[in-house]
């Protein structure tokens, strides 16, 4: 079958993840040369995640009862918006709204998107499909903080100047992402009709095993990498690092995450799905806790590529496990659900981590980040094992305990 469409969304991902992770450690020096403290960060990284807390389930019930390509140029357009007004903006209070609006356009991408891979993949092929989808993300945070870094550093002593300079370029980049979105969701054979069939209640789909899980491994997973793009320049602010230097390191970060997926199929195959995410994330674990120390800037690039390789299992195969663990007529709305629990821990993480800097000092929340993802090892390790990429080559998972489960849903379900 002609992937033509994933390559195209995963460069529009790319585009639209590089801006967003430009902009938001653009936000972060621009607060700090507006006089923000590490509270303060912390309230305006979370200001990203509160607009789109509220609005994820009722996009994931449009995208389940419609088409879900319209909501790529949306969130393009939202993102561009909310950078180039955080960089005009004059005040903390005004950075945080636009923080916010960015948050929602990215938000409409992302639903988007994943239910166009949700919808458009065979069951077998989930995790691939998802795993390369993600790359487009990891591209994206590889460019985009050493573009912000460099343009930061671009003139000593005008970090308020320069940071804004940042946020403009990012809206830009973002509407690269615009070339890319044709032909991306496949129109219904015959006129279309509307879908009457009754909403499946959001109860129903959290008390779906395997759901909860995969929406708190997600979440977990994506506040450590939220609070490393957000902490780590303060970081360097205090341990003398120069905001280029944080940018490429970020980007190391992000360049292991990559090199994760593109060999992820084959880890999937040696360990299964389940075993993989319980020990990356137990792996990560440590590796955020070790951020805290003061170690030099090479223990620091070793750390963040060891933990980027970890942390680039996660997000792929929670999406693949809630997909596959949610009732067919709902997986848009599952994958709502996930991104809603992604925002809450966006929002909390942010919020907790800030008052752990105020009080303990910076690097506290890296500490903060270890327990969580020793939380969700426990999670993982008590995930279902649904359907593997495996069965692309007729036999089992390896790693699999447990059949595959015999109300999984016929492939043809998933066209409408």
């Amino acid at each position: 079958m002609n992937r033509g469409w994933l390559l195209r969304l995963v460069i529009a991902f790319g585009f639209a993840q590089a801006a967003v992770s430009m902009a938001r450690p653009a936000v972060s020096y621009r607060a700090l040369a507006l006089g923000a403290d590490e509270r303060a960060i912390g309230v305006i990284a979370g200001a990203y995640a509160l607009l789109p807390l509220f609005a994820a389930v009722p996009l994931g019930r449009r995208t389940d009862h419609g088409r879900c390509a319209p909501l790529l140029p949306a969130g393009i357009v939202l993102i561009s918006g909310g950078c180039v007004l955080s960089g005009t903006a004059g005040s903390l209070g005004a950075m945080a709204a636009w923080s916010g609006v960015m948050g929602l356009g990215h938000l409409c991408f992302v639903i988007g998107a994943q239910s166009i891979v949700a919808r458009q993949s065979a069951p077998a092929d989930q995790d691939r499909n998802f795993g390369h989808f993600t790359i487009g993300v990891s591209l994206g945070q590889l460019a985009g903080p050493v573009a912000a870094g460099f343009i930061i550093s671009g003139r000593d002593g005008a970090m308020d100047r320069t940071s804004a300079l940042a946020l403009v370029v990012s809206a830009g980049v973002a509407a690269v992402a615009l070339t890319s979105l044709w032909r991306i969701e496949r129109r219904p054979d015959g006129p279309a009709r509307r879908d009457d069939r009754p909403r499946v209640p959001v109860r129903r789909i959290l008390r779906t095993r395997g759901v909860p899980g995969g929406i708190f491994i997600s979440l977990a997973v994506l506040s450590a990498i939220d609070i490393l793009t957000a902490y780590l320049p303060v970081i360097g602010e205090e341990r003398g690092i120069a905001p280029a230097t944080v940018g490429l390191l970020l980007s190391l970060r992000a360049a292991a995450t990559i090199a994760c997926r593109l060999v992820m199929t084959p880890m999937i195959r040696r360990l299964g799905r389940r075993a993989l995410m319980t020990l990356t994330c137990l792996v990560a674990a440590p590796l955020c806790g070790a951020l805290a120390l003061p170690v030099p800037v090479w223990g620091l690039a070793v750390l963040l590529a060891a933990l980027g390789f970890c942390l680039g299992v996660g997000q792929p195969l929670s999406m693949t496990t809630v997909v596959q663990a949610a009732p067919a007529e709902a997986r848009s709305t599952a994958l709502a659900l996930r991104l809603t629990g992604n925002r809450i821990g966006q929002v909390a993480a942010p919020a907790a981590a800030g008052l752990l800097a105020g009080v303990a000092g910076s690097a506290a929340p890296f500490v903060m980040l270890g327990v969580i993802l020793l939380a969700a090892t426990g999670l993982s390790a008590r995930q279902p094992v649904l359907l593997s990429t495996a069965a692309e080559g007729g036999g089992p998972a390896g790693g699999s305990d447990q059949p595959k489960r015999s109300d999984q849903p016929d492939p043809s379900q998933r066209s409408r």
